[in-house]
């Protein structure tokens, strides 16, 4: 058995405390090396961090470019698609075709976009100083064609080309410059986002605010001020990344820009008040657009006329020609009419007539559009042609939608007299449809009566003859008026009422007495005139006519094809 002596303890202390001053040692150099580390990490970081900041922001720099941009690039298509509305008819089409073509334009923009190879952000500005200038002049330059040259349509048409080309540039441009910033996933998808939420907004802003408050002649200016602003901002927040010596050009290009909108905004309003003179050959003493459509009004020798979206719905000279027959017929016919309802006829032409028959006690005037209606209240020309009838006790406006109403209403009317605009676009078409005329059918009494404005029977006679054969289909016996109305030409009304034939309807309108009734032009002599028609002069325009339904809108079509270049 082993003995355990002092020296051999000694040794195990020893060694164990050589053992402890190493590892503490060992511990330091550690934590000295860490400390050294972190500290050398710090200064590497900073820059890094910073590096990672500045791109960060460059980048959102960016993200909102695009944002602005689909805000701007959306309202351009919506303000051409109205522009081309407004001078060449069928809304649907046209808003078809001008953002289809925008849109396949946008395609061969990001096509060409693949051909700028270097300084892709220094092209990127100019595209929006040359966008701005292009987006914010596009009704004044339409406006001033369709007065000296007449080829508004290819104007529009060709401004959509080229706003479509240089939107269709910015995205892939502004993807390839954020390259450098972002991840590929990352970047698509936030560059895609930013546009598409611009172009909500862009929706919004046009719907509520540009075209109800600016109307066209400021809503485009808008958008040029905003690829304005897009191109200043991102010529001083991104100066490092452009040449210096393009830096003076750009400068050039932001006050040229910047002088253009100024002096168009101030100059904007009178040249397209020109280009609309020059349109109409007549002094415009009114214009306005509304969310729904153009209203003006213009003046000659004493004499004014009402456009609607450049069509004409009245003339001083001779809107008794027109008004009279729209509402004596249908009322003369009538024993004691109590309730009228008027659809359209926000001029109040038609409200004055109706109230030459004491027994009415009430009438209901249903007009879309509120800035239609306080014209026909307050505007003094209008005031004067109605006798102040949109004033009258007896009276009830209602801005809506007729075709709403008549579904909502509980009402019924011994009369329903329908005053609108042409059917030349398929919303309207859907107030001249069978089933509107089912509703209107529903809300007449027994005896009741209607009559509507059916457009021209000879320049637009298939448009004519199938208005008369939606309403037989919808349960109304039928009979087409007509009378030559100076400044609108052959016109014609197509009058329909319950449980009556047709032979004893005309026999009715035509022996009715309206001797009591205080008239400009109607006698006894012209209810025979207004229900004799000749020969059928237009047998191909009166062949194959369709009804015209809701979900088969075939009356526009009938109308826009008629003959009125002979008018």
């Amino acid at each position: 058995m082993g003995s355990f002596s002092f020296n051999s303890t000694s040794y195990v202390i020893n060694d164990w405390r050589a053992t402890f001053a190493i590892k503490k040692s060992h511990e330091a150099w550690r934590a000295t090396i860490k400390n050294r580390f972190d500290r050398f990490y710090s200064y590497v970081k900073k820059p890094l961090d910073l590096n990672n900041h500045k791109l960060k922001v460059k980048s959102n720099i960016l993200k909102i470019a695009l944002f602005a941009t689909g805000l701007s690039g959306i309202v351009a298509e919506y303000v051409l698609s109205t522009l081309a509305t407004y001078f060449l008819g069928d809304s649907v089409f046209q808003w078809t075709m001008i953002v289809s073509i925008m849109l396949f334009s946008m395609g061969l923009g990001s096509r060409l976009s693949k051909y700028f190879e270097n300084n892709l952000l220094q092209k990127f500005i100019y595209i929006e100083f040359i966008l701005s200038l292009l987006a914010a002049f596009v009704s004044v330059i339409t406006y001033l064609s369709a007065a000296f040259i007449g080829v508004e349509g290819l104007v529009i048409y060709s401004l959509s080309i080229l706003l479509g080309l240089l939107i269709g540039m910015e995205i892939p441009l502004v993807i390839r410059i954020n390259d450098s910033y972002e991840t590929l996933r990352v970047n698509i998808s936030s560059a895609m986002e930013n546009d598409y939420y611009g172009s909500l907004l862009g929706g919004i802003f046009f719907a509520f605010i540009g075209l109800p408050y600016l109307g066209l002649t400021y809503t485009p200016f808008i958008l040029g001020s905003v690829n304005l602003i897009v191109a200043i901002s991102l010529f001083v927040l991104l100066k490092e990344e452009v040449e210096i010596k393009v830096r003076k050009k750009l400068i050039a290009f932001s006050v040229a820009s910047s002088l253009g909108i100024l002096i168009g905004l101030l100059f904007a309003d009178k040249a397209i008040d020109f280009g609309e003179t020059e349109r109409y050959a007549d002094k415009v003493i009114y214009t306005k657009q509304t969310p729904y459509q153009r209203i003006s009004i213009t003046q000659s020798k004493g004499d004014f006329w009402l456009f609607i979206n450049g069509n004409q719905q009245l003339s001083t000279i001779d809107e008794v020609m027109y008004h009279e027959p729209l509402v004596h017929p249908v009322m003369a016919i009538l024993k004691e009419p109590t309730s009228v309802l008027v659809l359209g006829g926000g001029d109040g032409g038609a409200v004055r007539e109706i109230l030459k028959y004491p027994s009415v006690q009430k009438i209901t005037l249903v007009d879309l559009d509120p800035a239609m209606t306080k014209l026909g209240q307050d505007y003094p020309l209008l005031v004067e042609m109605n006798q102040n009838a949109m004033n009258h006790k007896k009276l009830t406006i209602i801005n809506t939608d007729g075709y709403n109403f008549l579904e909502d209403t509980k009402e019924y009317f011994d009369a329903i007299i329908i005053d609108l605009p042409d059917p030349k676009s398929v919303e309207l078409g859907r107030l001249y449809s069978y089933e509107f005329y089912k509703l209107c059918y529903k809300q007449l009494r027994p005896n009741g009566t209607l009559i509507t404005q059916a457009g021209s029977p000879y320049y637009a006679a298939r448009a004519f003859n199938c208005i008369d054969k939606t309403m037989q289909a919808s349960g109304f016996t039928t009979l087409p008026l007509h009378n030559q109305v100076i400044t609108l030409g052959e016109w014609g009304w197509v009058m329909g009422a319950k449980s009556i034939t047709k032979a004893h309807l005309k026999q009715m309108v035509q022996n009715c007495n309206i001797s009591k009734v205080e008239t400009r032009w109607m006698n006894q002599e012209s209810l025979t005139l207004i229900t004799s028609f000749g020969e059928n002069s237009f047998p191909n325009q009166t062949d194959s006519v369709e009804i015209n339904k809701i979900h088969n809108p075939v009356l526009y079509k009938y109308y826009l094809n008629g003959n009125w270049d002979i008018y």
